[in-house]
């Protein structure tokens, strides 16, 4: 496995050398953490899967701001009886209004409080793996306190996860918990969407990521 360098993740994430810069040490200190930093596959397959779900590294925070067209669109593809196909009726309230919508989309689940709680929104998606729902941002927490005894109380300040060496620990640990570097190691990559997402959304981008970073790891 080659060393994680800037120049290295400007090829493999397909990024600027500016935000590889920046996302360099992080990754370096995750990825050597939770052993994903052992093989190419694993590597490529833990960057291709955060790379999608941060879109290129850029995004920390969830983006629940839909448009009423697009968000009706969202729930339409949910699946049937799913929590978001359940909120067809209302995307006219919840258009262009991410608290509601993250308060209806994930409240009363993922051990969040019911919808008026505004746990939903409090602990929404974030972090590079888009850590969702009060129970992961607890399971989290409770991982990185056994090997990092600076490691936040994500409960009580889930904005910690936004500092992007959290978002990258978080995202190592997650990996970890789901035990997605055998995965890697097998190339079972749908797999591994599959429980990330919940389903094969952006499997394609995610396919992409992954060659590309397979292209750079082991040219």
């Amino acid at each position: 496995m080659k060393a994680i360098t800037a120049d290295l993740l400007a090829r493999a994430v397909g990024c600027g050398h500016g935000m590889a810069a920046t996302i360099a040490a992080p990754l370096r200190e995750a990825t050597a953490a939770y052993e994903i930093d052992g093989t190419p596959r694993r590597f490529g397959c833990f960057l291709a899967q955060v790379g999608h779900e941060s879109m290129g590294f850029t995004r920390l925070s969830e983006a629940l701001n839909y448009r009423q067209e697009r968000l009706h669109e969202v729930c339409l593809a949910a699946k049937p009886g799913s929590r978001w196909r359940s909120l067809l009726p209302r995307v006219a309230e919840l258009a262009n209004n991410p608290t509601g919508l993250a308060n209806a989309a994930y409240g009363g689940r993922m051990g969040n409080g019911p919808e008026s709680s505004g746990d939903g929104y409090r602990y929404r998606g974030r972090g590079w793996m888009q850590i969702t729902g009060k129970a992961n941002y607890e399971v989290i927490r409770d991982i990185l306190r056994k090997r990092f005894q600076d490691a936040p109380d994500f409960v009580a300040n889930p904005d910690a996860l936004l500092d992007v060496r959290w978002a990258a620990l978080a995202a190592a640990a997650f990996w970890d918990y789901h035990g997605l570097n055998e995965l890697a190691d097998g190339q079972q990559f749908e797999r591994v969407t599959k429980l990330i997402n919940g389903d094969k959304n952006g499997m394609k981008d995610r396919q992409d990521r992954y060659k590309r970073a397979m292209a750079a790891l082991t040219a």
